[in-house]
């Protein structure tokens, strides 16, 4: 990232976005435009090869060759995605590699479920670990996102994986030392706290910072409906999509500089912690949490590639940085009426600092490896405690109004693949997820409260166990398929002998086109019927009366009606339920056509069906068996 920096911004101070500003429009709008353009043209390119490479073929000797190449295009992906400046982070992709490093590592010793858990969380530390130089909070990361999660497999695996993700996170934080210096990940500033009179004021910007989380997870929301309905709407292609977020982070960044990834030198810009540098004012402040959540959503929606930590980061440090300052100049000025001197107040930079915390904890519900971050980076135990308010009512907010509404929340772990990559998908994780949270996300599409979570674990944990299955695991592989050509008649005989409501409509390369239900046609009847005034027939017959002229009506003159035989939103294999779900509510249907392979076209590969019953089913089985799994470890603690 940071040669590829230097040789895009070369002439540029490492000193921050914010420099920019100080240099004439005239000599650098060329650059500040083209140069994530081109980031995003680069992008594309990288995805459209990894795109190639999940295409379903006969497994032969290159398989593995190609679980190797995808992860490693995937991380250059998301160094010429921050390299060129693009608001995103790059802890997510970190993360990810270590997650794709210890699932090769499983894959050629042990495939032993356990271990191979115990690996993916300690690949987790060593990411987070070596992105900030934190080990302890790499721990607690791997503990909060990968062991937690899983009821079940947290009992079994904390006590065999602790050895393992702590010893993963001090070896990563060593070579990172190595590698990169000890320094820290940004500039520090000194941390004061002036007296215990001060913690209303922390709790109430955890509450700022929770409502600031929330924004941004609905933001990220609407961006992907957005982003999808223009590329449905107008046929563009997908890959066009990152240079078209580049293009416009470029547009932004004529004005706002500092929404352009520049590593922490622009978080340092925000907390006034260099030398030389001048603060932002309390307006430009506000327009910049705006602006970056703003941005940041757009890049997740465009399929640029990277994380939330660094923008949830810099969100946070400039919500902090504008209550304090609001703080002390109400404080000042309501002095000489109440009489407030007995009253002291930090500095604005305290309260940025636990504002980064609590708006990480908020984005990406991971509260004590906020925690544990900003207290490692400042050492200073009087942090501690605004620190433990803050974050804890800022998570709070975010995870009550996630269940409440499906908000979109974001964790490192489930980063959402680009739009090339799963061109249903939403959003995303992230590895949120991307995020750090195991919540692959979808946006909604209309109103943001008509969404409910599926709710099928018997411990009320009602998100993980959707998220933890996979599409390809609840999906009915048996499905119908017909053409345009194909009789009413046809179809509806299908549908019984498949025990179907439903045929996904091909074209000659079996492409998905449409799809086509029993309500559709019942439908279609009523219609010609009475345009006809033909004799209403028995419902049991589904309104196909056999020996009339509806016996002759093939599938594309229904679908010449408008409302008919509409091309579907769908899903893919390698989505969780908990996505599926989300797009189903999103669009007011109970199946969704699961797709594999996108010709160039953009049209799909059907490989089977999912509905509402299929989702139900599966998780109420997986929530059984990891109950029994439970019960097991309670009788046989050894094993």
């Amino acid at each position: 990232v940071q040669e590829i920096r230097d040789l895009c911004w070369d002439g540029i101070p490492s000193r921050g976005a914010s420099w920019l500003r100080e240099l004439p429009y005239e000599n650098t709008w060329e650059h500040i435009i083209l140069i994530p353009t081109c980031g995003g043209l680069v992008v594309s390119l990288l995805n459209m090869l990894r795109s190639a490479l999940d295409a379903p073929k006969e497994e032969n000797s290159a398989d593995s060759l190609k679980a190797v190449l995808k992860p490693i295009l995937k991380a250059v992906a998301a160094a010429v995605t921050l390299g060129t400046g693009n608001s995103l982070g790059p802890e997510g992709p970190s993360v990810e590699i270590g997650a794709s490093v210890a699932k090769g590592v499983g894959s050629l010793f042990d495939r032993d479920a356990q271990r191979e858990l115990s690996l993916r969380a300690a690949g987790s530390a060593a990411g987070i670990s070596s992105g900030f130089n934190a080990a302890v909070a790499g721990c607690f990361f791997a503990v909060e996102s990968v062991l937690w999660p899983s009821p079940a497999e947290s009992y079994l695996s904390l006590t065999n994986t602790t050895s393992t993700v702590i010893l993963s996170a001090v070896i990563a934080s060593v070579v990172s030392e190595i590698g990169l210096g000890s320094e820290p990940a940004f500039t520090v500033p000194d941390y004061d706290f002036r007296s215990p009179s001060e913690l209303p004021l922390y709790l109430l910007l955890g509450i700022f910072c929770g409502l600031v989380s929330l924004s941004f997870s609905w933001c990220t929301s609407l961006m992907m409906v957005v982003t999808d309905k223009i590329q449905k709407t107008f046929a563009m292609p997908k890959a066009v999509f990152p240079v078209v977020g580049g293009f416009t982070i470029g547009l932004i960044a004529l004005i706002y500089p500092e929404v352009l990834y520049w590593g922490f030198e622009n978080v340092d810009t925000l907390l006034e912690s260099r030398p030389l540098v001048k603060g932002l004012s309390v307006d430009l402040l506000l327009q910049l949490i705006a602006i970056k959540i703003a941005a940041t959503s757009f890049c997740r929606a465009c399929g640029l590639v990277g994380g939330y930590y660094a923008p949830s980061l810099f969100i946070g440090a400039a919500t902090g940085m504008v209550y304090g300052k609001i703080i002390s100049f109400m404080i000042s000025q309501l002095n000489p009426i109440f009489h407030l001197s007995g009253i002291e107040v930090a500095s604005p930079q305290a309260y940025g600092l636990v504002g980064m915390a609590a708006t990480l904890a908020g984005v990406c519900q991971v509260p004590l490896t906020a925690v544990l971050l900003l207290f490692e980076l400042t050492q200073d135990y009087r942090i501690v405690l605004p620190l433990l308010g803050a974050v804890g009512l800022s998570s709070w907010i975010t995870s009550r109004s996630i269940k409440r509404t499906d908000g979109a929340d974001y964790k490192l772990l489930e980063e959402i693949e680009p739009r090339t990559q799963q061109p249903d998908t939403f959003l995303c994780d992230s590895n949120l997820c991307a995020s750090n949270d195991p919540h692959a996300v979808e946006g909604p599409e209309g109103s943001l409260d008509e969404l409910s979570p599926v709710s099928y674990s018997f411990d009320g944990n009602t998100e993980y166990i959707a998220k933890k299955l996979l599409v390809s695991q609840a999906m009915r592989s048996r499905y119908v398929t017909v053409l345009m050509s194909t009789m009413l008649t046809e179809v509806v005989a299908l549908m019984l002998e498949e025990k179907q409501s439903c045929a996904m409509i091909v074209d000659d390369n079996n492409l998905l086109i449409g799809l086509l239900t029993l309500g559709d046609i019942q439908e279609f009847c009523k219609l010609s019927e009475e345009r006809n005034k033909i004799p209403e027939v028995s419902l049991s017959l589904h309104y196909i009366h056999v020996g009339g002229w509806l016996q002759e009506v093939i599938v594309s003159e229904l679908c010449s009606l408008n409302g008919f035989c509409k091309f579907p939103p769908t899903v893919t294999p390698k989505m969780n339920l908990y996505s599926a779900e989300l797009i189903m509510n999103t669009h007011g249907t109970t199946r969704l056509p699961v797709v594999s392979e996108y010709a160039a076209d953009q049209r799909a590969l059907p490989v089977g069906i999912l509905d509402r019953e299929c989702i139900n089913i599966a998780c109420r089985a997986l929530a059984t068996r990891e109950r029994l799994v439970w019960f097991s470890t309670l009788n046989n603690p050894r094993t």
